[in-house]
């Protein structure tokens, strides 16, 4: 008889994909993924939304029980804990995302530094969290970075500027080498992207030297993805840092391909989607092959990825729970990959993102907006839920 340890990954369980969930959150799950399924009534939701903050309509409290229930941990790195907990309960870890965007000032650039800093704090102290994570537009304004990146020339005042920005990002991965704890830095557009790999691959070679405290983000919806990572893992190996990286698909596509048709350049992005999905795949393979050097995580819902990166682990006779090797899906999405991996022994995230309602707001219309556009996404969301509707009332 098979251990759970042995036994292969079975994404159709629904019974241990939602067994955290009351029949009560199942049905609403459901209710708001129906909506999320019509694109119509979510670009209609987003106007509703965006007026009744302007003319500060009292729409917070319907919000928080729905749509920010759903996806976001809690107000506070205090308010996700019990998140956390139940999360930990089932061998699930979380990795907390404070979700501040938007901003332009220095005090809040500098705010939000300090944030993420209390995040890796968190983490030092809490073995469900093994990752902190940030975006570098979040601590610094996007057209400077899109002006370094481009080598344009800066004046006294941007490189001040600029010297804080590297001064703010230092400060985070330092904490995290002090600390132990790896931290991950989000990927951006390509044209701000140029100094983030910059910035992030001098950083490993400080904090690097025996794990991977600095990882970067790989998405793999770009042409140059594979090489760009085997270029990097070249520098770790010349350099003798180690390399750590997650992939993600990606999630500039549209605009990507807007900027490049109006500037009249060669489109970054694949051709379609299958190029996509080889990419990332192939890329998996590579990182299973050189182990040794490469800490890595594989943060997507596809399940034919998933699958795969489970079969490599068990066919390289690695152990389920490799300390370099995790899965991770973004909070109240795709558990029914989230609970079958950890239930059969594998390492697993949530990224769990946090803040204030009216903050939280951008992010919200993401996950509306990723969920009426994604083909399939949201109805393979709501037949896994009414699988285990059927299967409770049985």
């Amino acid at each position: 008889m098979q251990s759970k340890e042995t036994l292969p990954v079975n994404f159709e369980n629904t019974e241990t994909a939602f067994r955290d969930q009351s029949n009560a959150s199942l049905k609403q799950a459901y209710q708001l993924f129906k909506v999320m399924n019509n694109r119509r009534l979510v670009n209609i939701g987003k106007h509703l939304v965006n007026f009744a903050f302007a003319v500060h309509f009292p729409i917070e409290g319907i919000i928080r029980n729905t749509i920010y229930k759903h996806f976001v941990g809690g107000v506070s790195i205090e308010d996700c804990s019990k998140t956390i907990t139940r999360l930990a309960r089932y061998n699930v870890d979380s990795i907390l995302d404070y979700a501040q965007e938007g901003e332009e000032s220095e005090d809040a650039f500098n705010a939000t530094c300090r944030e993420v800093i209390r995040t890796v704090e968190f983490a030092g102290n809490h073995k469900n969290v093994p990752f902190s994570v940030f975006k570098i537009t979040g601590v610094a304004r996007f057209d400077l970075l899109a002006k370094v990146s481009e080598q344009q020339p800066l004046t006294d005042e941007e490189r001040a500027e600029f010297r804080s920005v590297e001064e703010r990002v230092d400060a985070i991965f330092r904490r995290g080498f002090e600390l132990d704890v790896p931290v991950l830095i989000d990927a951006e557009e390509t044209w701000i992207q140029p100094v983030l790999d910059d910035m992030v691959m001098n950083l490993m070679s400080r904090y690097n030297k025996e794990k991977a405290i600095v990882q970067n983000t790989y998405q793999m919806y770009r042409h140059d993805s594979i090489e760009r990572i085997k270029q990097h893992h070249r520098m770790a190996l010349e350099g003798g840092f180690k390399f750590g990286l997650k992939i993600v698909r990606g999630a500039y596509m549209e605009k990507e391909r807007n900027r490049a048709a109006e500037r009249g350049y060669p489109s970054p992005i694949q051709p379609d989607k299958p190029a996509t999905d080889r990419d990332f795949d192939d890329i998996t393979r590579y990182f299973i092959e050189h182990l040794d050097s490469i800490d890595f995580m594989v943060a997507t819902h596809n399940e034919e990825s998933s699958l795969l990166l489970a079969r490599l682990i068990d066919e390289y006779n690695l152990p389920r729970n490799h300390r370099g090797i995790y899965f991770s899906q973004l909070y109240g999405m795709s558990d029914h990959i989230t609970y079958n991996l950890a239930e059969q022994g594998y390492n697993v995230a949530k990224y769990v993102p946090y803040g204030a309602v009216k903050t939280m707001m951008p992010y919200l219309f993401r996950r509306a907006e990723e969920n009426s556009a994604v083909k399939g996404q949201t109805n393979r969301e709501l037949k896994m839920i009414r699988t285990e509707i059927k299967r409770r009332r049985n």
